[in-house]
């Protein structure tokens, strides 16, 4: 999938663990383990708002696009 979720970075730059995120963004931890390995299907705006909250951060700073080369 071109979307890459850097949701790993943001909590390395923050010093926050995992379980940390998930309660302050309200979601499981096995959710915020699925969106960090890029296996979701999709991210709600309001879930979207609540990590950039709780990692200050922006949209651009968790997901980035990135073109594949079908070759």
């Amino acid at each position: 999938m071109p979307i890459i979720v850097n949701v790993d970075v943001m909590l390395a730059k923050r010093k926050m663990s995992s379980g940390e995120l998930a309660e302050k963004v309200g979601i499981t931890q096995a959710n915020l383990s699925i969106l960090k390995t890029g296996k979701a299907k999709a991210v709600r705006f309001s879930t979207l708002a609540a990590l950039c909250k709780a990692l200050d951060c922006q949209p651009g700073d968790i997901l980035e696009y990135k073109e594949i080369d079908d070759e």
